[in-house]
Parts: C-alpha cells; structure tokens; sequence
C-alpha cells in the first residue's frame, strides 16, 4: 500500500468511526497532497509501510494538524469543526499551516498515535472483575504503550453494559456501550499498583503534553473530548506511575520485583501492532517466564469488524476469547465466559 492508498483507505474507517470531517480530510489528502513543502515531501515519501496496520501516516497527519489547531493556528480553526469550510479552503489552510509551521509537523510526525481512547476501557473492566473473582490477592496493573495512563483507572470509570454495571455511580467517566452478549458478575477490585511504559508517556499536566493527548481525538467528536479530559481529572488524583523507556526491557524489570506484591495483570489496547518485533519478543518471553500472570489485549486481528479482545492465562499459555470491540469502544459484543475456572 503507499501513501495515497493509505490515506484513500483510512477514510471510510474515520466514516464508520463516526467522525466525517477527518474522512474528508483523508480523501483530500489522498488526493491532493503534493510535493512542495518540506512536510508534504516527507509524507509522500514516507519510508515505511503507511497504513493503519503498521506506522498509521494518516492518522499522524490528522493528529499533527488538530495539534494547530489546539494550540491556536487561526487558519486552521477557522476550518475546522464546528466550522463548516468548503473543500478548497480546508486545504488551502493545511497546505498553508504545512508551510508555515513545517519544522513543528516534521517533528511530531515521527511519534506514532497516541490516543490514549477512554471508551477501550469497556473491553477492560469486565475482564478485570473476571481476573479478580478467581484471585486472591490484589491485582498489579502493568500497561504497554499507556500514552498517559488514563486507562490505568478503568476501575474508577462506570460502566453500564444493560445488564449490569460496573464502578462508581458518581464517576465522571460514563461508559455505556451498545453491548450484545452476557456480562461477568461485578466483584471487589483490590490493586497493588498501577503501572505503565510508554516511548513517549504523556504528562497531562504539562500543556503541550496535554495538546498532544488531545490532538489525536478527532476533531468532530467533542463528546469524545469531554469524556478523555474527565479522565484526564481521575488521573490527576490517583496513584499511577508512568515510565518512559521500551515495554520489552521494562516488563523484565517489573516482573522480576513483583514477587509477593500483587497478581500481574499485563494489559495492551491497540499497541501491540507499533512494538518493534524484539519488544514483542522479549515482552512475550517475560510473560511466559512468569510464574502467575493474567493477558489482557485489545487488539486489531484481521477481522472484519473491531478489534479481538483475549485473555490468556501463563504460564499455562492458555488463550481466552472474550469478545470483540469496536475500535473507539462504541460497541462491545461479549461471546466468551462470564467467570473463570
């Protein structure tokens, strides 16, 4: 796939997603980005698989260009949502912030998405209810790829999937997906700690840090942006630590410091796919290594619709199918145990 195609195919996924300015910035620039600034010449140029599978470049894009706009380019702005431009002017204010500001763009084009999404917390919660009805000891979080670490909270958001309903009935972050499917029973949630690793983690009190969280919620989905800035306020009061290095060499280290402390719960939401193929090995070799630990991922398969959610039990190496996701956690069609043996 190259770059056009990339952006070309990114477009009806920002249409299902729900978010129809960024599909229309994508078929724009699938079709009409051209050599001639420093920044457009790096994104046709763009040395390595482009797609959402891989370094995901349209979303870099998307994410560098709504960063402008939050931090107050008044050409963009005054194109972007709730603004409702033409096709000509929007481009003419990208092409012109792509000139204006190319040494900012080239730079943070090189980091890759960071959403951070609060709604993937829906394919969390249940799992974390199921890991801790059949342990008894508190759970210790570990998340590869946290961005912030919002999700590190998931136990403080509520969840309401129908049936039932899971965390605080006073949060802030109200998650209620369309859920199909049963649910697991609630139980008491004890944490030891709550952990994450991250290239680049993502200090939401540091404005430009912050900038750069939000910036990937896409511009047209304000309901979206609400729900991560309440989280964002969760995570100000709560006990998280973040660390910046690579996940493979990290899980090693905590692992081997958690005798006694917690039961290890491993978890990754749409990350696993940006890890070089060393820090996939080297996480998966810890894991396996460990004598008691929970695998809890979210992530693309292959499938046709959302993402696959597993849980898979070491040292056993045993896989648990739960479910599927939609990838912004709109949906959540539960098919696996309700309780684990």
């Amino acid at each position: 796939m190259n770059v056009r195609e990339a952006f070309a195919a990114q477009a009806p996924v920002c249409d299902d997603l729900g978010s129809p300015f960024t599909a229309r910035l994508m078929r724009l620039c699938a079709e009409r980005l051209e050599r001639g600034n420093a920044v457009a010449d790096r994104v046709l140029d763009w040395p390595e698989d482009p797609s959402n599978r891989a370094s995901a470049l349209p979303l870099r894009v998307a994410g560098i260009l709504h960063r402008l706009v939050l931090a107050g380019d008044a050409g963009l702005a005054a194109v972007y949502p709730p603004h409702d431009a033409t096709d000509g002017a929007l481009w003419s204010a990208v092409t012109q912030a792509m000139k204006d500001h190319a040494d900012a763009l080239l730079d943070w084009i090189d980091s890759p998405p960071q959403t951070n999404e609060v709604r993937r917390a829906a394919a969390l919660i249940p799992a974390l209810h199921m890991i801790a009805a059949a342990e008894d000891r508190p759970l210790a979080l570990l998340e590869l790829g946290a961005s912030a670490g919002l999700n590190l909270n998931a136990d403080r958001f509520r969840l309401t999937t129908g049936a039932v309903s899971y965390g605080p009935a006073d949060s802030a972050v109200v998650l209620a997906p369309g859920w199909t499917g049963a649910s697991p029973a609630p139980a008491d949630l004890h944490f030891a700690s709550r952990e994450g690793v991250d290239l680049r983690p993502i200090d939401p009190d540091d404005p430009e840090q912050r900038r750069r969280l939000l910036s990937y919620i896409w511009a047209d989905q304000p309901d979206r942006m609400a729900r991560t800035e309440a989280a964002i306020a969760l995570r100000r009061a709560s006990d998280v630590v973040l660390t910046a290095g690579d996940a493979g060499g990290w899980l090693a280290e905590r692992l081997g410091c958690r005798a006694g402390l917690g039961v290890p719960v491993v978890y990754h939401t749409i990350a696993w796919q940006y890890f070089p193929r060393a820090t996939q090995a080297a996480c998966e070799a810890s894991m396996r290594g460990h004598g008691n630990l929970w695998r809890l991922a979210m992530e693309a398969d292959g499938g046709r619709r959302g993402a696959a959610i597993t849980l898979t039990r070491y040292p056993e190496d045993r896989s648990i199918p739960l479910g599927r996701v939609d990838f912004h956690g709109r949906w959540l069609d539960w098919t696996g145990p309700v309780a684990l043996a």
